[in-house]
């Protein structure tokens, strides 16, 4: 094996975090702002890259670095290193309410498709690279962007689904509908490609969008209830407006109530 072999335990049920238990010499990498704790002896350093041993020389980390800002994601990946004789632990937590998915990536021939945003940590090994869709159609309709994140490598790989996870396993030529936000990631069988929801009523008044993801099997996806970029339109939509207090939206009495509470700017 290329990739460190580590022991994981999750913990939690809505808010999870992911406990990494690290060998002697052993280490993990991560996306910049998932650390929740760590045992003493463990070592923090930042690096280039996604961190695999493919990157070697000036170069090849640029090339990594490079990799991870077409992704939109930071220059940086922090990598945890255990420097003691024993075993020590490592926790990262999830961005928002969701479920973590351990992704063995000896169980998908080496290589896992996903959301840009989806993943959390690996072991130091796994690459973390960009898979740039060959179709115009992904790229221009896809509502995640042009690029997708690929994770290359015979070790664990760690990803988070917002909301309550679904694990579809596809036979060839089954296909599932999905909505683009709501894709985790996939195996590298599955042909991707954006659909066209179709019909006048459904494309002005659906409120679903134009176009929704269309998977063909064999292969297995992973999708979620919760997508981030809809858990932030909800908060923004139900944010305070006009100087950030509550103008009583959803109440009954709503601005009679304002004014009562002693509130009579208009």
């Amino acid at each position: 094996m290329t990739s460190h072999e580590i022991d994981y335990r999750i913990y939690g049920e809505e808010m999870q975090y992911v406990e990494i238990e690290l060998d002697p010499q052993e280490a993990v990498v991560a996306e910049a702002g998932s650390f929740m704790m760590m045992d003493d002896g463990i070592k923090m350093e930042t690096i280039f890259g996604d961190g695999s041993q493919k990157d070697t020389g000036f170069l090849g980390k640029v090339w990594g670095a490079g990799k991870r800002i077409l992704t939109g994601e930071s220059l940086f990946m922090t990598a945890f290193y255990n420097e003691l004789s024993g075993k020590r632990n490592v926790s990262f937590a999830s961005p928002y309410p969701g479920k973590i998915i351990p992704i063995d990536l000896t169980e998908f021939n080496g290589k896992f498709i996903c959301q840009k945003d989806a993943f959390l940590c690996a072991a130091k090994g796994v690459s973390v690279g960009i898979e740039f869709s060959k179709r115009l159609g992904r790229g221009l309709f896809g509502g995640e962007g042009f690029i997708m994140q690929k994770l290359e490598g015979d070790g664990m790989a760690f990803v988070h689904a917002g909301g309550t996870m679904a694990k579809k396993v596809l036979q060839a030529g089954e296909t599932l509908k999905v909505d683009t936000g709501c894709i985790v990631g996939f195996t590298q069988d599955i042909d991707y490609d954006i659909e066209f929801v179709g019909g006048i009523k459904n494309t002005v008044f659906g409120g679903e969008g134009l176009f929704f993801a269309r998977l063909q099997g064999p292969g297995t996806v992973y999708a979620q209830s919760l997508p981030f970029s809809r858990l932030a339109g909800r908060v923004l939509a139900s944010a305070p407006r006009g100087g950030g207090k509550d103008k009583g939206e959803g109440s009954i009495l709503g601005g009679l109530g304002d004014i009562l509470d002693g509130d009579n700017r208009f």
